[in-house]
């Protein structure tokens, strides 16, 4: 199938895959007075004198923004507003299908940090959670921590999902190999927003005191020049903090050289980076996740054909796929249960052991479960409430 070709005639024909529907018909005049004047003002009064009423008589406790200003979409990169509705209205649907959870596209015509933070605290009164979206790093972490005051959880899920379901992935890889994950020596390339979460994730730097988190014994980051190390003087200050918790001895030089002996390579950033001549010089067994879209950075066949023992990829037609959506809905549908003010390192953590114990019996061709099992956000959804409400989140 020419998915190209077949999704524009799909799209052109649905115009919009999302809409709003009513949750009654309003019919005769008592309906008319309930929804609207005179009946609504005591459901506006009641909220007037308890805020915290908004959760119990509007649409706040089940929906969710998904916010973006498209500067970082998909693999296609600064495409702008207008050009990510389609991706954010597909995130809707997901969020739908999935979580039962109302969610919207706020694509936003603007990529300064003061004005989407100032425009996300102005909306999220009708909320009760956003979804940062295709926003570019470093900005998108610093929009993200400044909205974690906003009493609703606040989720970029191009960092936090990716690196949820990398996790889940990894557990279940090692479990299928007999590999233990703090003996894995791990290559991240891309340190942007997913690759810097998933470096943040394996090494349980925000789970420190959480028994449960077993990091992994080393990652060394990478971007288009390199090895993140401290004998570059081209880095950002995001970058740089990195190096608190990647790349123990400091090696410099480019990620083939950074793969040699390594365990796993973990790609989100660029298609076609790799051969099976590179895999070759990494440890017995290796572990692949190119989850560069809409081209990997490397194909299974050719990774195979380097000795490659597990391949994933973020697309939806090859084995293996790492696919947000394992994880998002099932997030949020467990913080708006637990009406949990943020998302924090903990239930993160929940929701990737979650996901990986989706599969008790993982096969080399099936890791996680597929994007398609609709019973995983279930699952996530419970673990994520009940970490939520263990620490009062």
């Amino acid at each position: 199938m020419d998915y190209s070709s077949e999704s524009l005639q799909l799209h052109r024909l649905l115009k919009g895959k999302i809409s709003i529907r009513n949750k009654m018909d309003v019919r005769t005049s008592e309906h008319l007075s309930l929804v609207y004047s005179p009946g609504v003002a005591a459901p506006c009064l009641e909220i007037a004198k308890d805020p915290e009423k908004v959760w119990e008589y509007t649409i706040k406790s089940n929906c969710v923004a998904i916010v973006s200003d498209g500067s970082a979409v998909l693999g296609l990169g600064n495409i702008g507003a207008a050009a990510s509705i389609p991706v954010m209205e597909g995130k809707a649907m997901l969020f739908r299908q999935f979580g039962h959870i109302n969610a919207f596209p706020i694509c936003l015509d603007t990529q300064d940090t003061d004005e989407i933070v100032e425009t996300i605290r102005r909306i999220a009164p009708v909320f009760g959670g956003v979804n940062l979206e295709d926003i570019a790093a470093p900005r998108s972490f610093e929009i993200e921590e400044r909205l974690q005051d906003l009493g609703i959880p606040v989720f970029h899920d191009d960092q936090h999902g990716t690196a949820i379901v990398v996790l889940a992935a990894l557990i279940n890889a090692a479990k299928v190999l007999g590999k233990e994950l703090s003996q894995l020596k791990v290559v991240i390339n891309g340190a942007g927003a997913a690759g810097v979460a998933i470096a943040r994730l394996l090494r349980c730097v925000d789970n420190e005191d959480n028994s449960t988190c077993v990091p992994v014994k080393e990652i060394i980051l990478c971007d288009s020049k390199g090895i993140l190390s401290s004998k570059r003087d081209d880095m950002n200050d995001s970058k740089i903090a990195t190096l608190v918790y990647t790349n123990p001895n400091d090696i410099s030089g480019t990620v083939y050289d950074a793969l040699v002996g390594a365990d796993v390579f973990i790609g989100v950033s660029v298609g076609e980076m790799m051969t099976a001549e590179h895999v070759r010089t990494m440890a017995k067994d290796p572990i692949i996740f190119a989850c560069a879209n809409p081209t990997p950075e490397i194909m299974p066949e050719e990774a195979y054909k380097g000795g490659a023992a597990i391949v994933g990829t973020g697309r939806s037609d090859l084995p293996n796929q790492v696919n947000n959506v394992l994880g998002f809905p099932g997030i949020f549908r467990g913080a708006l249960d637990a009406r949990a003010k943020r998302i924090t390192p903990k239930m993160k953590l929940a929701a990737a052991y979650a996901i990986a114990e989706c599969m008790p019996f993982p096969t080399r061709d099936m890791i996680i479960p597929p994007a398609l099992n609709e019973m995983v956000a279930f699952k996530v959804a419970e673990a994520v409430r009940i970490a939520a409400l263990a620490e009062k989140a």
